[in-house]
């Protein structure tokens, strides 16, 4: 890798754990302290646009309105604060009509893997106990729960569907890893049975409380995440 393509590759993406990525951050000396340079930077952005307003919907205009501007415009700094303070406003004024307007399950699916690509590369060896506990946090969702280990969980955290509180999981598929959210059930959601687009499948299905949906690379995965589901959560 030249050194132009190394720098095009961190400044995109500063966290990348490509090999030869890695070996061109281990060729020169200076190149560690601008690669971390390029990280705090980046955890400086996300920050900045974690605002907080009624219901998280920050996230879902950052989701609709910046995903794409967000990584072409990584070292405007100056900008995407003000963007941040923009987007602030413009949520005191629409928040109503956001939440009056149909929610688009497989979208917001798909855009959620995409802004939190980082929650793909994390193990945090969760135990079914704890994503138990956050599903029992969530507002009109009945006792649902898990009563055994879906197999291995390496990430839990809350997520927000248009002002809906969820739980993202990632799992271990059949063969790779499989994006798992939960939705409390909402009269204005729409729920696809299969979705895609270039990278990613999906599918959806119901059950008493909550929608699934299942992101992932590989059809298999998904059929076999959702079998063990369907076993274990009631």
């Amino acid at each position: 890798m030249d050194e132009l393509k190394f720098r095009r590759q961190a400044y995109e993406n500063p966290n990348n754990q490509d090999a030869d990525f890695l070996r061109q951050v281990d060729a020169k000396p200076e190149n560690p302290a601008f690669v971390n340079e390029l990280k705090n930077l980046d955890a400086k952005l996300c920050n900045a646009l974690k605002i907080g307003v009624p219901e998280d919907l920050a996230d879902k205009l950052i989701l609709r309105q910046q995903l794409q501007q967000h990584y072409k415009q990584r070292r405007r700094t100056g900008f995407l604060v003000a963007m941040a303070a923009s987007i602030a406003f413009t949520v005191g004024i629409s928040f109503s009509l956001f939440r009056l307007g149909p929610v688009d399950l497989a979208k917001h699916a798909l855009a959620h893997v995409y802004h939190e690509d980082i929650a793909l590369h994390l193990d945090q060896n969760v135990d079914f106990k704890q994503v138990n506990a956050r599903l029992a946090s969530l507002k009109n969702f009945g006792n649902a729960k898990f009563t055994q280990q879906p197999g291995k969980v390496y990430f839990t955290s809350y997520c927000d569907f248009q002002g809906v509180k969820s739980l993202h999981l990632v799992l271990q598929g059949e063969q790779g890893k499989v994006t798992l959210f939960i939705v409390p059930q909402e009269k204005r959601m729409v729920l696809d049975q299969t979705f895609a687009d270039s990278q990613y499948q999906g599918i959806g299905f119901e059950t008493a409380d909550a929608f699934i949906l299942l992101v992932g690379e590989d059809k298999s995965d998904l059929n076999y995440v959702k079998n063990e589901i369907k076993n274990i959560f009631i």
